[in-house]
């Protein structure tokens, strides 16, 4: 009895696999991403299956999603990940007032930052009439549907990157991979240690002087913490009057935000909720910004600006604290 249950042992112990750190990348998103995670298994096929079910639920890029054929005013059932970024997205424009708000879709497209092309000849007017189907506390979900105006259009995009970060996480997590580093375009969660190194994860904050030789301004420790970063440096337009206006917009008037703000970096729990206040927070003024963030303290930011003299200035709040050399 003895020899059978040393022999079942070691067969036990010959079969179990040897954890490694697997480190993925490709494409999605009209992005890319990075998850290095400390496991057993390579898990591509089934990063790739979450990633196309979010795909097909909010993505305005893709004519068959559900979020485009809602826009399109067909009556259809939205999946659990529809759900929880509807949800998340109320609250988050409940405490911005609005400054975050998915239906400013049709704004978005009118100024070319959307899938559907530039409205020619766009006027006060034009947007005036666009800015009459904004505004998110006219959308609600009903059980499974989703009730709207006929012409307000819906557009995650702002929180998606960050909620599939969450997605692929609790996926990580379900497999009982503690140790790991999802970053999808910038937005990023952290957990536990990098294995290789048995540190804390560092991560680079982008530098907006994109002529600099220095690539990041600094670097900060995410411990069991999300980052994302939303900046006006890289995705603006300058129309023929050599105008500069940037992809963010002001969900009051329809149009770009203007800002002499460049990047807003947010260090959250998840990156769904760091992704959407990042955006957000793009809008307000500096002033603002510090008024808003003194009543929400679990945010810890840190921004990067233009002075007067269009030198770089740099200001962190609650706490928002940068990598020490551990």
């Amino acid at each position: 009895m003895k020899k059978l249950f040393l022999f079942c042992f070691l067969i036990f112990v010959s079969c179990k696999k040897e954890r490694e750190q697997f480190r993925l990348s490709g494409a999605i998103f009209g992005t890319t991403y990075t998850i290095i995670y400390d496991g057993e298994e390579n898990f591509q096929s089934d990063f790739d299956q979450l990633f196309q079910d979010i795909n097909n639920a909010l993505s305005t890029y893709i004519p068959n999603s559900m979020v485009s054929k809602i826009n399109k005013n067909n009556s259809i059932e939205v999946d659990e990940h529809f759900k929880k970024v509807f949800r998340a997205s109320k609250e988050i424009y409940k405490a911005t007032d609005g400054r975050f708000d998915p239906t400013i879709g049709a704004v978005v497209n009118a100024w070319d930052f959307g899938p559907t092309g530039v409205v020619e000849n766009l006027d006060s007017l034009k947007i005036k009439k666009l800015m009459q189907s904004v505004g998110f506390d006219k959308v609600k979900l009903e059980d499974s549907k989703i009730l709207k105006p006929i012409e307000t259009a819906l557009d995650f995009n702002a929180i998606a990157k960050g909620y599939a970060v969450d997605v692929i996480a609790e996926f990580l997590a379900s497999k009982n991979s503690s140790d790991f580093l999802i970053e999808i375009g910038g937005e990023i969660r952290c957990s536990g240690l990098n294995a290789t190194k048995q540190k804390l994860w560092v991560v680079g904050l982008q530098n907006p002087d994109l002529n600099s030789e220095l690539p990041y301004v600094d670097k900060v420790t995410l411990n069991n913490a999300s980052m994302a970063t939303s900046g006006t440096y890289r995705k603006f337009k300058i129309d023929e009057n050599g105008l500069r206006y940037t992809h963010i917009m002001d969900t009051k008037t329809g149009y770009p935000s203007p800002t002499n703000i460049l990047s807003v970096s947010v260090i959250a729990d998840d990156c769904m909720t760091a992704d959407a206040y990042a955006t957000a927070l793009q809008t307000m003024p500096v002033g603002d910004m510090s008024i808003f963030l003194e009543s929400h303290p679990e945010l810890k930011v840190f921004i990067v600006f233009e002075s007067e003299d269009k030198a770089l200035e740099f200001r962190s709040f609650n706490g928002f604290q940068f990598y020490k050399g551990l």
